[in-house]
């Protein structure tokens, strides 16, 4: 089975000033469809780094990175974002909701993003938001919901293009406990539906709530759990720092 991510010995360097800061150190991993993964890691472990190259939103400085078998580093800008629109959801600890659109409205953005005309985009977007529980609050705008309520906005504007894969960075962080496994199970929810989910935290207590963990520590992968299908896949054990 080919993993739907294949990473192969991604580096990362910044330069801020000019000095050269090496963000991730030879990362190698392989995530199959179906698997709900925590990356874990204190602050400037590299775990926000390595997200955004997974979500094509940076390149990294060498390495290569296989997305259900396609190449997508040396992709061009406009191929990139389409990519992003389509095939992957993005989920952060602040909400990113417009405060003068509906929850819907809201939602429903990614559609108008597609390069293809979509039949009933509104439709769609309510079928989100009831999966995730807030049907009936379509029509309210930001301000009128809970913060965990603007939080399943986002996500069900980050599932409603229908993704491969689903990134959420720090997703919790900004709420209560009891709101925080609210999130929590909805993830895990989705991921039994047949999404993917890679969700990357600084929080044991987080981090449990996934099947597999992935520890990072100064850019390099120092632990993984691995999975029922991480096991039979897993890369080489070389391959893993």
């Amino acid at each position: 089975m080919k993993p739907l991510v294949m990473l192969d010995r991604i580096f990362k360097e910044h330069r801020p000033g000019g000095q050269a800061i090496q963000a991730l150190s030879g990362i190698s991993m392989e995530i199959h469809r179906g698997e709900f993964v925590a990356v874990m890691g204190p602050s400037g472990s590299g775990k926000s780094t390595l997200l955004s190259i997974l979500g094509c939103l940076d390149r990294p400085s060498q390495g290569r990175y296989l997305l259900d078998d396609e190449s997508v580093l040396q992709l061009p800008r406009s191929r990139l974002a389409d990519l992003r629109n389509r095939r992957i959801g993005f989920v952060f600890q602040s909400f990113n909701l417009l405060p003068d659109l509906t929850a819907l409205e809201n939602v429903g953005l990614p559609l108008f993003y597609r390069r293809e005309w979509l039949r009933n985009p509104a439709a769609r977007a309510r079928i989100a938001l009831e999966q995730v529980g807030l049907g009936r609050r379509a029509d309210h705008s930001p301000v009128q919901l809970s913060g965990g309520e603007q939080q399943r906005v986002a996500i069900a504007r980050a599932i409603v293009n229908d993704p491969d894969l689903l990134l959420a960075d720090e997703p919790t962080g900004a709420l209560d406990t009891t709101t925080r496994d609210m999130i929590l199970a909805l993830f895990a929810e989705l991921n039994r539906t047949g999404l993917t989910v890679l969700l990357v935290t600084h929080d044991s207590e987080v981090a449990a709530h996934a099947q597999r963990t992935i520890r990072l520590r100064d850019g390099a992968i120092v632990g993984d759990s691995g999975t029922a299908i991480g096991q039979r896949h897993r890369i080489s054990p070389e391959a893993v720092r």
